[in-house]
């Protein structure tokens, strides 16, 4: 069975042990994607903000700990917004159970829109980026993160569910769907290349302003061996963008 969009968190096993992959400091997530995401954003004080595919809300929760506004997070998957109603508890911030395809987007409501390790599970960018910049206030920033393109072009290095040692790079150029097994799934998933991301954004009207591939950073990792395995390929996307 393969599992599209959010519906992969909504499996008990499978939602378990991604919450442990995540939460280890040496995660793509925590080493390396997170104080990316944190650089583009830059001052977010006082600032409303609208993260697509929010998960658990604990970002959320980060931002507006640190001074952010309002806090809106859409999510698609019932057990991760049981845990981020639950991380907004008391807090400035509203939670919608939708998915950021189906989101019913307000015109000029947002300073910051983000989306972190998500958009790589949208089929149609073109829509979504047209409806993110609809949301955003004038001169608003959209940032996000992808897996990155050398990472989602072939999973025929990751059949057998162990760490990988080497990667292949296959069909890049091919936009499209592909299957990639993980946590004892098969997850769909959606390769484009760096230039159709690029061609997207810029179609929707955004400016380009900032990308990043995730350049390990030493002082990220706990472990030598794996900063050193990160530096082999790069597995994050990131764009800062404005309209």
């Amino acid at each position: 069975m393969e599992y599209r969009g959010a519906s992969v968190y909504d499996q008990a096993d499978f939602l378990s042990n991604y919450m442990k992959r995540r939460g280890r400091q040496d995660s793509p997530n925590n080493a390396i994607e997170r104080p990316i995401i944190y650089e583009l954003i830059g001052d977010f004080h006082d600032k409303s903000i609208l993260d697509l595919g929010c998960g658990d809300a604990s970002f959320g929760k980060e931002l507006l700990n640190q001074g952010a506004k309002f806090f809106t997070g859409v999510e698609g998957s019932e057990q991760m917004i049981a845990s981020a109603n639950s991380h907004l508890s008391g807090e400035n911030g509203t939670i919608h159970f939708d998915t950021m395809e189906s989101y019913n987007y307000p015109a000029d409501e947002f300073d910051i829109v983000t989306s972190r390790f998500a958009i790589h599970y949208v089929s149609d960018v073109h829509l979504l980026f047209f409806n993110v910049r609809k949301a955003l206030k004038e001169n608003g920033k959209f940032v996000f993160s992808v897996q990155h393109p050398l990472t989602t072009s072939s999973f025929l290095s990751n059949q057998t569910g162990e760490k990988r040692g080497n990667w292949i790079v296959d069909d890049y150029f091919r936009e499209g769907e592909r299957k990639e097994p993980w946590i004892e799934k098969v997850v769909v998933k959606y390769h484009r290349t760096i230039e159709q991301y690029f061609r997207a954004l810029t179609n929707a009207g955004f400016s380009v302003v900032d990308l990043r591939e995730g350049t390990p950073k030493r002082e990220h990792f706990s472990s030598d061996e794996e900063f050193l395995r990160r530096q082999r390929i790069p597995v994050v996307l990131a764009f800062s963008c404005v309209k």
